[in-house]
């Protein structure tokens, strides 16, 4: 079977399951990648702004993230070592506290929980209610968290969560920033917390995405996010931020609740972590709450060496600031070509969404925001649909990308508007 034979859709069709959702979004096959480039079978180029999902911030195969991982490899490097010592993983250990989490005042136990960010969730929910000894998690609405059972618990999307095929358990869903008219969001959660007959029981912790990424490029306030801070330290609640899409400099600083000022007891991060796109997963726990007994928590795949390497190589882009500097100053671009788009096409009664290069449009006429993002794929542009109902245009290059590719992206995406006008 050579790359460019068209029966290789046929064999997925016919031998893959039915789960499967982005080769339906995207229905080619795809051979080559570089940067901020794909390349299907048949040499038809396509810019990407989709990224892995969030996984390939840095780009597909990545330059410097390749040269060390071949020389590794060449030498007969160690790839699988559950969590045995190896020389890449303390390597990676030291570089992430020097150039992480020291610079940002930030004291973190590291936690290699298995090499997705699902995996992540569930270890900071089980060591939440293990050293509260409570039961009950708060989630907001249209939250993503994964899709193993505690963290599809955390979830808000109806969808999803009847995937599960059980009742989910244990969560209590509040409105996130926004949700409701007004600025109420604070004093209902603080409400249902200091009642004793809202029916809510007293969490272990309170988890939240700063962007909520698969539910709509929602962006909680620095403000809301302080209110929320201080709200856990009141009730002596954990609160745990999600950083797996919205960190490792998505928004513009590595994470992205450092503009709030906020310092989580919990962090979880994957996706981009492994720099190259290779499954890697951390939870970062403040060393008090670190109260695990050997073992407790495990997996087979939790030393991925390989991806040990290319996350120590990805580490270099955030030794100053940089990096963060051109990803703010992108993200502009992509902001003010968006509104230009919202201001220039009102049929699609658009409304701008996120921040950093985690940006879109919520499109308020039914179904318009898919029909774009199919006509821009025909066009050449991977972009995917987020939200409730996939209502959001949802920008997500790669951070490496330039401002000629951005705009080159947005040319397609103007023109697959003008053609639905």
């Amino acid at each position: 079977m050579s790359a460019n034979d068209p029966s290789i859709l046929a064999t997925i069709e016919q031998l893959e399951s039915q789960v499967r959702s982005y080769s339906r979004s995207f229905p080619t096959v795809f051979e080559k990648a570089k940067g901020y480039f794909l390349w299907d079978s048949s040499g038809k180029e396509y810019i990407d702004f989709f990224s892995g999902a969030g996984a390939l911030n840095y780009g597909h195969n990545n330059d410097n993230m390749l040269s060390v991982m071949i020389e590794y490899l060449q030498n007969d490097g160690i790839i699988h070592s559950l969590d045995m010592a190896t020389v890449t993983r303390g390597q990676f250990l030291k570089k992430f506290s020097e150039i992480i989490l020291k610079p940002r005042e930030l004291n973190y136990k590291v936690m290699f929980p298995g090499p997705t960010g699902t995996n992540s969730v569930e270890s900071a929910i089980k060591i939440a209610r293990k050293v509260t000894g409570r039961e009950n998690i708060i989630s907001f609405s249209n939250a993503f968290h994964g899709m193993t059972i505690g963290s599809l618990s955390l979830s808000g999307n109806a969808f999803k969560r009847k995937g599960a095929g059980i009742s989910l358990n244990n969560v209590t869903i509040m409105p996130f920033d926004h949700y409701l008219q007004g600025d109420h969001t604070i004093d209902y959660l603080k409400r249902f917390l200091s009642d004793s007959g809202s029916g809510v029981d007293l969490p272990a912790a309170i988890i939240l995405e700063t962007v909520q990424g698969e539910g709509g490029l929602n962006a909680a306030r620095f403000s809301w996010l302080k209110k929320i801070e201080q709200i856990c330290k009141e009730h002596n609640i954990l609160l745990i931020v999600d950083d797996i899409q919205a960190g490792c400099g998505r928004t513009g600083t590595f994470f992205s609740f450092e503009p709030a000022g906020i310092k989580p007891d919990i962090v979880c991060l994957s996706k981009s972590i492994g720099g190259i796109g290779l499954p890697m997963a951390l939870t970062l726990i403040k060393p008090e709450w670190d109260q695990w007994e050997s073992g407790e928590h495990n997996g087979t795949f939790r030393g991925n060496n390989l991806a040990f390497i290319a996350a120590t190589e990805a580490l270099n882009y955030w030794k100053d600031d940089k990096f963060s500097f051109t990803i703010e100053e992108k993200a502009e671009v992509i902001t003010q070509q968006l509104t230009r788009l919202i201001e220039t096409y009102p049929f699609i009664h658009g409304e701008l969404r996120g921040r950093g290069l985690m940006q879109g449009i919520a499109c308020r006429t039914p179904g318009i925001a898919q029909k774009i993002a199919k006509k821009a794929f025909e066009k050449g542009l991977i972009i995917e649909t987020s939200g409730a109902n996939d209502e959001v245009l949802k920008l997500l290059p790669p951070l490496i990308i330039d401002k000629v590719g951005i705009q080159k992206g947005i040319s397609i995406l103007e023109a697959s508007i003008k053609e639905l006008t």
